[in-house]
């Protein structure tokens, strides 16, 4: 399997879903209708919708149910970016190699773009009971589930949670490695989670399931965090899109920074064998979330 083209053309399918729902540039507020389409189009392979849609097919999930909870989630994780890029928190000018929302569209407006795709998320969340059996309580109890932890993952109990606490850590000396993890979890493994136990959720997979689906998202989302961290130190700003060096540059304690580079490295290969030992535990098969799953792992950029 050659998983990058399969990544590609999944990802022309993602785009479309989540073009469905987004504003036309139109009224006499149509420039955050713009900063919002100019940061969710501003690149991505789409990785958090496309781990929900390959979950939700591992347990025979069908049906358009899972559509408007695919492009909730890349609207979430997109305002994250354009917060996280702000002056006020990372102060990046560059993300996916093209100028960040608040370089293209100011300040006050990216603070406002990044609401108006927050809440454009729960608009659209809101938007899937078109596509569940009212009168069925499986079908309602399974929205009800999946609507309520992709809200938990997403606000102060979850990525919001690993934000403050990454911004707090910020020139502080001696940040205890728990520390480290928690922030690891809460900023970049919840929203992985989000992604593959709503999948879960919605195809009606067990309680167990849900569980071993959970676990392997929390690894996927420590180990795709550690690789971020390596890449910062390793890898140069063409190949990653963005400024490298901005860890160290914002004063931040990381893992790689408390491991040494060696340490993390493997690390990373115990999470990812870890993760898909976890997942040969379902007794289902999916060829592209194992692959896709390795991918965001390994990746190198």
């Amino acid at each position: 399997m050659d998983i990058s083209k399969e990544i590609e053309k999944r990802q022309v399918e993602i785009e479309s879903v989540i073009n469905n729902y987004m504003p036309k540039e139109e009224g006499l507020q149509k420039t955050i209708f713009s900063g919002m389409n100019y940061s969710i189009n501003a690149g991505g392979k789409r990785i958090r919708p496309m781990l929900m849609q390959e979950t939700y097919k591992l347990f025979s999930g069908s049906g358009r149910i899972i559509e408007p909870f695919m492009a909730s989630l890349e609207m979430i994780h997109t305002y994250s970016l354009v917060h996280d890029d702000m002056p006020c928190v990372d102060n990046d000018d560059m993300r996916r190699g093209k100028p960040t929302t608040h370089v293209a569209y100011g300040e006050t407006m990216a603070l406002f773009v990044g609401d108006g795709l927050l809440n454009l998320a729960f608009e659209t969340i809101a938007s899937g009971m078109d596509y569940i059996d009212v009168n069925n309580p499986s079908e309602v109890m399974a929205y009800k589930k999946a609507s309520q932890y992709i809200s938990k993952c997403a606000g102060s109990f979850g990525m919001l949670a690993g934000q403050v606490v990454d911004k707090e850590s910020e020139d502080k000396k001696n940040i205890s490695l728990d520390t480290i993890m928690y922030l690891y979890d809460k900023k970049t493994a919840e929203l992985l989670k989000a992604a593959m136990v709503v999948g879960a959720i919605l195809a009606n997979a067990s309680d167990k399931e849900i569980d071993i689906i959970e676990r392997v998202a929390y690894n996927t989302g420590i180990a795709f965090q550690i690789q971020d961290d390596i890449l910062d130190i390793t890898s140069s700003e063409e190949e990653l899109g963005k400024p490298i060096g901005s860890d160290e540059r914002n004063n931040k304690s990381t893992y790689v920074a408390y491991k040494g580079l060696e340490e993390s490295e493997k690390e990373v290969k115990r999470l990812t064998r870890e993760a898909l030992s976890l997942l040969s535990q379902l007794n289902k098969k999916n060829e592209f979330l194992e692959k896709l799953l390795e991918y965001m792992i390994h990746r190198t950029k």
